[in-house]
């Protein structure tokens, strides 16, 4: 049985741990690894998230910048800056609220600015990859807004995960990481009901380090949070995939990428980010009966 709890994210909250939630993902970017695109324009992005809620999603997670490996990141090179960053979202993020306005939104960005703009505009969650270790003040803002937080680990930036060593016991690595991470934004003046932690898979994750993350995530329960898993259509799951020494392309992992989710949940994970929320949300209603 996972723990259950009651995620704060200002002016409502969501109760974790009796079944599990589906967070949609909508990228607003032309360069993302999954869809390279495909949503990119307001109308679009808008169109797909409202989809993405009938289909079941509870969270619609809505993102301007593509992390994808080898991207640029951070305050000064990153190919995407705050401003065109917060062009990017804010008109979608409205044009949700306005067609369903009991819509969940939630802001992927690690940048203070985008997360402050994001929430004045209507999102309850900011979703930082780099579990607020990409920007120095993400941890002051965010203290200040009424919203819930996503921690995720990510070992190093994204164009620096092609020459990470291996770590021998990396699971234990990133629940120490973790923990110190929750621990300073909780310090820092964030309240711990507003917390919820994702231990990153894919970010700075050798396709083989990626396993013991699934098979050992209920390890993670340690840390007294909600968790957040995300393993959308990565390349760890096209490398189980593979066939003759060949990869299927990333639309192409959708079953693979069904059966991690189903693993997460009977393993705790309180809330699935993924691209195929109908597939998901029907799978997880079934795995929450078996767990």
């Amino acid at each position: 049985m996972r723990p259950v709890f009651t995620w704060n994210l200002g002016s409502r909250s969501l109760e974790l741990g009796k079944r599990t939630l589906v967070m949609g993902i909508v990228n607003v970017t032309p360069d993302s690894f999954s869809d390279g695109g495909e949503h990119f324009s307001v109308e679009k992005a808008v169109a797909h998230a409202l989809r993405l809620a009938e289909e079941g999603a509870d969270v619609l997670d809505i993102g301007g910048e593509s992390t994808r490996p080898g991207a640029k990141v951070g305050l000064k090179d990153a190919a995407v800056d705050a401003e065109d960053e917060i062009e990017r979202v804010l008109p979608v993020i409205a044009g949700v609220k306005r067609a369903n306005p009991e819509a969940i939104v939630s802001i992927d960005t690690y940048k203070a600015r985008v997360a402050k703009s994001a929430v004045e505009s209507g999102a309850e969650i900011v979703n930082d990859v780099s579990g607020f270790q990409w920007d120095p003040d993400m941890t002051a803002v965010v203290s200040q807004l009424a919203c819930g937080l996503v921690l995720m680990h990510a070992r190093g930036r994204p164009d620096e995960w092609a020459s990470l060593p291996t770590i021998p016991d990396l699971v234990t690595m990133i629940k120490r990481e973790l923990r110190e991470r929750a621990d300073k934004a909780i310090m820092s003046g964030v309240k711990r009901d507003r917390i919820a932690l994702d231990p990153g898979f894919g970010f700075g994750k050798r396709h083989e380090e990626n396993y013991p993350m699934l098979r050992r995530f209920e390890e993670f329960h340690e840390l007294r949070f909600p968790l957040v898993a995300g393993m959308s259509r990565k390349s760890f799951i096209g490398r189980a995939l593979a066939r003759n020494g060949t990869q299927p392309e990333t639309a192409d992992r959708r079953f693979g990428t069904l059966g991690a989710e189903v693993a997460a949940a009977l393993k705790g994970a309180h809330v699935i980010r993924t691209h195929d929320v109908k597939a998901c949300v029907e799978a997880l209603r079934l795995a929450d009966i078996a767990g």
